[in-house]
């Protein structure tokens, strides 16, 4: 009976070993972050007003057939303030054509209540694909009669 009980014993701990290190290893990643070359930049504005809470960067680095990955950043009053923020990287069809629609599928999305930035997302193969983005804050509007609203920017086709 000896025998049984140690070996029960044993297979007890590698489990609990395979488990920890299982869990320790998580899901695979991207490998997204926001850095690279900057293809583009834009500003989230307070609805009819000029002042910035936010910015939508876009990024390009070579890698992986090429690497787009996107951040909607907090800024000006929105810095480290929390609210709901998010941004979408879509990989269009098209190969050329800055400023129109895109046409295509989303690549990647983040959104949640973040106090400095949403992202990084990212989408590979994009070498002589052109790239969008969309990205959001809600916020409290100055005029406490008109609540949070949803300050957002798009981006048309860019990164062509």
């Amino acid at each position: 009976m000896r025998f049984p009980r140690r070996a029960l014993a044993v297979l007890t701990t590698v489990a609990a070993l395979l488990g920890i290190n299982l869990f320790a290893a998580g899901p695979a990643q991207a490998a997204t972050s926001c850095s690279g070359t900057i293809t583009h930049s834009q500003p989230v504005y307070i609805t009819a007003r000029s002042t910035v809470i936010g910015e939508l960067v876009i990024y390009y680095n070579s890698s992986n057939g090429g690497t787009n990955s996107a951040c909607l950043y907090h800024r000006g009053a929105s810095y480290g303030v929390s609210a709901y923020t998010g941004v979408t990287l879509y990989r269009c069809s098209q190969r050329s054509g800055e400023g129109q629609s895109c046409h295509g599928t989303a690549g990647d999305s983040d959104n949640g209540q973040y106090a400095y930035y949403a992202g990084p997302v990212g989408v590979t193969g994009t070498a002589n694909y052109c790239v969008a983005a969309d990205g959001w804050i809600v916020w409290e509007h100055p005029n406490p009669d008109v609540g949070k609203v949803y300050m957002w920017a798009h981006t048309d086709t860019v990164g062509c």
